[in-house]
């Protein structure tokens, strides 16, 4: 197992920067405003041959709001789980009443406790060491999380007692990103999916703002799930912490295998759930739409919502849609299944000699069209690509194909080698005959030379 240290902190004490700092990634949302983090947040790293796990968390606060208790849950959670935590506190504003409570709950959990003084540089490490000392943490170790300093330190000692070599998680593991608007129940289904409160779950749109990645097993098969902040439309979002959750749900769309589309079932599905679809589609990705909230409509509701999810969404390849209640945990046994279907649909390899036994099919059922009455010949077809899959078709003139032919060609394809919710792209690629082209010159050299002689 890989050691896990945590992240615990005031808010804006800049555990989020540190998590960057320590995964050598954006991963973690930034910014000036306190609270931005809510969700924990795992993420890789390593010091030298030493491997290891890094949790951001939420900051906890001294007020006793909703969001507050339920990011402290979040919090209590990870320490349990932590072999090491950071306590994290800011020299800029120096010890504060929350940070000795944050050290009174730390040292009844009987964790290994490192105090770390953030945004140190310049500071005089005496006179830090001197002023929180009264937390009873021992001496504390100066680092700025910007710039990367006393990091190196820190982690060698932090990690002295764990082995080297410790073999990391396989990066092949399937994952799924859950997208969809903001309070359709994306955290819920993760929660459900997981088997534990992993996410935080508000009625108020807008609760996650991060993209969390959680591992969960089926059938001795691991997963990875994403959960992803709701996207509203392009007018509707503001700047700053909302439009960089957006940018990291993109992110998470383009990294996954598998995204389940999360729809409310007690509204039909509007033009922002088609514009994601669509997004979804133009990024090559596997796709499950699951229908949420589906318990105590009525027959003529769950007809309305099924009329209204077939036209609209009419656009997509064939896809699997489940109806389910994420909240109660009806038809949640049918998501990972469907999964499965969708990811070996993803990463299938099709051997050569069949694609080009359908391509002929294909062709004989429906003649590619001509161009300026020449006819265009698909000649033979190959795959280059998975993920999505990728199907290369040569000949002459394919290049001129219409649109409308390459789609026929790809629902052709996907249905004869049942992919479920893969938008398979087909390439025409057109290649010139050397020979002919060998021919080409010489006569054009004959002809040259033949009108020479005659001058």
């Amino acid at each position: 197992m890989l050691p896990v240290i945590a992240l615990i902190g005031r808010p804006n004490v800049g555990k989020s920067t540190l998590f960057n700092k320590l995964t050598r990634s954006r991963d973690a949302l930034v910014g000036d405003q306190p609270g931005v983090t809510r969700d924990r947040l795992y993420g890789r790293a390593r010091i030298g041959e030493k491997p290891f796990l890094v949790v951001d968390t939420g900051g906890l606060e001294a007020e006793t709001s909703d969001f507050s208790q339920l990011v402290r849950q979040q919090v209590d959670q990870v320490v349990e789980e932590a072999d090491t935590v950071f306590f994290v506190v800011d020299a800029l504003q120096g010890m504060v009443l929350q940070d000795k409570e944050i050290a009174m709950d730390l040292r009844r959990s009987n964790r290994n406790v490192v105090l770390l003084v953030n945004k140190a540089e310049g500071k005089v490490p005496d006179l830090v060491a001197s002023e929180f000392a009264e937390l009873g943490m021992g001496a504390p170790f100066l680092v700025s999380a910007k710039r990367g300093d006393g990091i190196v330190k820190l982690l060698g000692e932090a990690l002295k007692d764990f082995e080297e070599g410790v073999v990391e998680a396989d990066d092949s593991v399937p994952r799924v990103a859950i997208v969809g608007r903001p309070n359709v129940g994306k955290s819920t289904l993760t929660n459900r999916l997981a088997g534990a409160h992993r996410m935080i779950v508000s009625d108020i749109p807008g609760t996650t703002r991060d993209s969390v990645a959680i591992p969960v097993k089926l059938e001795g098969e691991t997963y990875e799930i994403i959960d992803t902040a709701g996207v509203r439309k392009k007018s509707k979002v503001e700047k700053g912490i909302e439009l960089f959750s957006v940018v990291k749900t993109l992110q998470a769309i383009e990294k996954s295998n598998v995204v389940l589309l999360v729809l409310n079932a007690s509204s039909e599905v509007s033009f922002q759930d088609a514009a994601i679809a669509g997004m979804i589609c133009d990024l090559g990705r596997s796709m499950v739409v699951v229908v949420n909230k589906w318990d105590g409509l009525k027959t003529k509701q769950k007809n309305k919502i099924t009329r209204s999810l077939q036209s609209r969404l009419s656009f997509l390849c064939d896809f699997e849609s489940i109806y389910l209640s994420a909240l109660h945990g009806s038809n949640c046994h049918q998501v990972l299944p469907a999964v499965k279907r969708a990811y070996d649909s993803a990463m299938i390899e099709i051997a050569t000699s069949s694609l080009n036994r359908t391509l002929q099919e294909a062709v004989d059922l429906a003649p590619p069209p001509a161009h300026n009455r020449r006819p265009v010949r698909l000649k033979f077809t190959h795959q280059a690509g998975r993920n999505p899959p990728v199907i290369v078709v040569h000949g002459n003139l394919v290049k001129t194909l219409p649109a409308s032919y390459l789609k026929y060609l790809s629902r052709f394809f996907s249905r004869k080698y049942r992919l479920t919710g893969t938008p398979l792209r087909m390439v025409p690629r057109s290649g010139q005959n050397p020979f002919r082209e060998k021919t080409r010159t010489k006569k054009f050299s004959a002809g040259r030379s033949g009108r020479s002689r005659k001058l």
